[in-house]
C-alpha cells in the first residue's frame, strides 16, 4: 500500500468518527428537544468537554487531509520536473547520438511515446476526485445536521418567547396581589367584629391561596425558561461549530477543484511542449538532409509554407484563448492557495520545513 493510499484510508476512519461523534451530539439536542415537548424532565447532556473533544478531533482529521492535498501539490511539482527531463536527451541517447543521430532520435521519439503523460494526469485528478467526494459527504453530513439543529432551534425560540411571556405575565398578576393581601391584612387586624373578622380572614385566606399557586406557576415557568435557554446556548454553540466545519470543508474543496483545473493546464501545456520540441527536432534533420534545387521541390516548399504560415496564424489565435482560459485558472488558484494557507499555516508550516511529526 502507497503512503497516500495508507494516509487517505487514515483520513477515511477519521472522517467516520468524526461523523459519529457529530450525529452523537446533534442527537443529544434532538432528545432534550423531544422531552421539552413531552413535558418531562430534559437532560442537555453537551459538555465543553464533549465539544472540545468533537473540535479536536476535526482538527486533527482536517489537518491530514490537508497534508494529503499539499502531497498532490509535490507529486504535481515532481511531474513539472519529470517533463522538463523530456525535453532534452538522456545520457543514453546522446552517448548513441554519437554514433548514430538517426538512431539517438528514434530512442527519444520512442520514449516520448511511451511516456505515461495522460495516465499521470489521471491518476493524479483520480485521488483529487477520492478526496474531494471525502470532503463532500463530510459537507452533507455537516450541513444535514446544522439543519436539523437550527430547526430546533427555531421552534425553542419561539416556546421561549412565549413562555417569557407567560412568566411576565404572572409575575404582574402576583405583583398586582399584593396591595390586596395588604388591604385585607390591615383590615383584619382593626376589625373588632367576630364575623365579620372571621369573613376576611376567609377571604385573606383564599387570596393567599391563589397567591401560593401563582407563585408555583411562576417557578415552573421559571424553570422552563432557564430550560428553554441553556438548550438555545447549546443549540447556538452546536451550529456555530458546525458551521465552522463547514466553512473548512469548503476551503479544502476549492482548494482540489481549483488544484484539478490548474492541473490540466499546466499538463495540456508540457504535452503541447513535449511535442513542439520533438517536431522541431524533424524539422531540422529534415533540413539537414540536403536542398533540392529543382523547380518541383521549390514548388511543394512553397505549398508547404503556405499551409504552414495558415496552420501557425490558426495556432496563434488558439493560443490567445488558451492562455486567456490559463490565466483565469492561476488566479483562482491563487486565492484558493491563499484561503488554504490562512487555515491551515501549522500545516503548511510543516510541509514546507520537512517537520512533520513536530
Amino acid at each position: 500500500m502507497s503512503d497516500f493510499d495508507a494516509q487517505l484510508k487514515q483520513s477515511q476512519a477519521q472522517v467516520a468518527e468524526a461523523q459519529s461523534k457529530i450525529s452523537e451530539i446533534t442527537s443529544r439536542i434532538e432528545t432534550a428537544r423531544q422531552q421539552m415537548k413531552a413535558g418531562t424532565e430534559s437532560d442537555i447532556d453537551i459538555e465543553t468537554a464533549t465539544l472540545q473533544d468533537v473540535h479536536s478531533h476535526t482538527e486533527v482529521m482536517n489537518a491530514n487531509i490537508a497534508e494529503l492535498i499539499m502531497g498532490l501539490d509535490d507529486v504535481t511539482a515532481a511531474f513539472s520536473r519529470d517533463f522538463d527531463e523530456m525535453r532534452s536527451k538522456t545520457g543514453w541517447e546522446s552517448f548513441v547520438g554519437f554514433f548514430s543521430r538517426d538512431r539517438a532520435d528514434a530512442l527519444r521519439q520512442e520514449r516520448l511515446k511511451t511516456a505515461n503523460i495522460d495516465d499521470k494526469l489521471q491518476d493524479l485528478i483520480s485521488k483529487s476526485d477520492i478526496i474531494t467526494r471525502l470532503l463532500e459527504n463530510q459537507l452533507k453530513v455537516l450541513t444535514d445536521q446544522k439543519s436539523k439543529v437550527e430547526t430546533n432551534l427555531s421552534e425553542t425560540l419561539d416556546e421561549r418567547e412565549f413562555t417569557v411571556g407567560e412568566l411576565e405575565a404572572l409575575k404582574a398578576e402576583i405583583l398586582g396581589m399584593d396591595p390586596r393581601i395588604i388591604e385585607l391584612e390591615n383590615r383584619i387586624s382593626v376589625e373588632q367584629d367576630a364575623a365579620a373578622r372571621t369573613k376576611l380572614e376567609t377571604e385573606l385566606a383564599d387570596l393567599n391561596k391563589q397567591y401560593n399557586e401563582l407563585v408555583q406557576q411562576e417557578q415552573v415557568k421559571l424553570a422552563k425558561s432557564q430550560t428553554l435557554e441553556r438548550y438555545i446556548e447549546k443549540g447556538k454553540t452546536w451550529v456555530d461549530s458546525l458551521q465552522n466545519q463547514a466553512a473548512t470543508q469548503m476551503v479544502l474543496i476549492n482548494k482540489l477543484m481549483t488544484d484539478t483545473k490548474q492541473r490540466v493546464v499546466l499538463y495540456d501545456a508540457l504535452s503541447k511542449s513535449l511535442k513542439t520540441a520533438q517536431q522541431q527536432d524533424v524539422a531540422h534533420r529534415i533540413n539537414e538532409i540536403g536542398v533540392q534545387t529543382d523547380q518541383e521541390a521549390q514548388t511543394a516548399m512553397a505549398a508547404i509554407g503556405t499551409a504552414t504560415n495558415q496552420r501557425m496564424a490558426d495556432m496563434l489565435e488558439a493560443h490567445e484563448d488558451h492562455m486567456v482560459f490559463a490565466r483565469d485558472v492561476l488566479e483562482a488558484k491563487a486565492k484558493a492557495d491563499e484561503r488554504f494557507a490562512r487555515r491551515f499555516a501549522e500545516i503548511v508550516k510543516k510541509h514546507d520545513s520537512n517537520a512533520y511529526g513536530g
